[in-house]
């Protein structure tokens, strides 16, 4: 595996292997990043006013053609959050309709449908998925048996956020369309590192954020939402393209791409994010952190004895892998130690009431990061 370790900007002292919670950003990239900035602050009304628009219709552009969608499909966010609260607000959601979803969501995203329910009288259904998880038949079956009548709405994530799997969402979806059920995909994790076509997934709306497996800075993420369903998402943020004095060629851009005076330069900055990664061969990156996690949970669970929750198959797990912990440990202290005593950045968590380590390997982990990770699992854990 090419060592990329120089082409990042995390501090060298730290063996970084927590990417999936904010990502981490290349230096070529990062200069794009503040040249924007810098053209801001040099010269605010003409950029804001004269630039910012064709900039951001550029860099929507590539971003869409990466995607596989049309340009007027696509529109920038701060982070998939806010672009699925805005979604969440303006379904028409009565008493007893129900969105179904599974016990591996994001935290964050829980908590917004919570909120929407409780506004509305609608019910969050969480459809437990037991682990280990067997095949994506096994797993469409079991999901699809929680659709009811009153099924309004299906959210599911792509890539889970605790347990790092890949769910079947493309199957998912094709379902949801026949039934005449709304499909709503958190994509945080895909981008970068999966493959990613949303005109085959077909969702509805799909949100995925670029600062995390793309590599672009903090702050840029994205909203597709088909065209039949962009006429009901008014925006979260009434500003000047709401009644605008010059339409573009889209409402749901108007709507949603301008929210005021605001910093602009993560958006801008993905295309580059995107030329970094071609320009890195980055589906043999891919496949070689593939292999570094693959071997990560072997031989953490080798020494726990523990059993791996899903296939080895890059049909369930990619760049991040999520692995039990006995028992006993308590995963703040934990992840505390591995950072305090080997300077190991790691994400650990409780999941239905049960330790798990989520490592995640980017094209700056080498195997010494793993074996280092390893040596200290052998004192932490005995």
């Amino acid at each position: 595996m090419k060592d990329l370790k120089h082409a990042f900007l995390l501090d060298k002292d730290i063996t970084f292997l927590n990417h999936g919670s904010f990502g981490a950003c290349p230096h070529d990239v990062f200069n794009v990043y503040q040249d924007f900035q810098r053209q801001l602050e040099r010269n605010p009304v003409e950029f804001l006013s004269r630039k910012a628009p064709q900039l951001l219709a550029e860099a929507r552009q590539v971003l869409a053609n990466y995607l596989h969608i049309a340009e007027d499909d696509v529109v920038y966010f701060p982070n998939p959050t806010t672009a699925i609260n805005m979604v969440a607000r303006n379904i028409n959601l009565q008493p007893g309709d129900e969105i179904l979803t599974t016990d591996h969501e994001y935290g964050a995203m829980d908590r917004t449908w919570r909120f929407v329910c409780r506004k509305t009288g609608a019910k969050y259904v969480q459809r437990s998925i037991k682990l280990p998880v067997t095949s994506h038949e096994d797993f469409v079956d079991a999901f699809w048996n929680g659709v009811t009548k009153q099924t309004k709405v299906i959210f599911i994530s792509q890539i889970t956020s605790p347990t790092a799997l890949i769910f079947p969402v493309r199957e998912i979806c094709h379902l949801a369309r026949q039934a005449g059920i709304l499909s709503i995909i958190d994509g945080a994790h895909s981008p970068g590192q999966i493959p990613l076509d949303l005109g085959a997934i077909n969702a509805d709306i799909f949100a995925g954020a670029c600062h995390k497996w793309l590599c672009a800075p903090k702050g840029a993420a994205f909203l597709y939402a088909q065209p039949h369903i962009q006429s009901i998402l008014e925006p979260l943020v009434v500003s000047w393209g709401y009644e605008a004095e010059r339409p573009g060629t889209s409402q749901f851009i108007d709507y949603h791409e301008w929210q005021g005076t605001r910093d602009l330069a993560a958006f801008l900055s993905v295309p580059s994010a995107i030329q970094f990664q071609e320009n890195h061969s980055w589906d043999n990156v891919r496949v070689d952190c593939h292999a570094l996690a693959l071997q990560a949970r072997k031989e953490i669970n080798d020494l726990t004895g523990l059993e791996a929750i899903s296939p080895d198959s890059p049909q369930w797990i990619a760049q991040m892998v999520t692995i039990r912990l006995p028992q006993h440990v308590d995963p703040e202290v934990f992840k505390e130690r591995l950072y305090n005593e080997y300077r190991l950045e790691v994400q650990a968590l409780i999941w239905q009431n049960s330790p798990f380590l989520r490592l995640s390997f980017q094209a700056y982990n080498q195997q010494e990061d793993l074996d280092l990770l390893l040596e200290a699992l052998n004192e932490v854990l005995t």
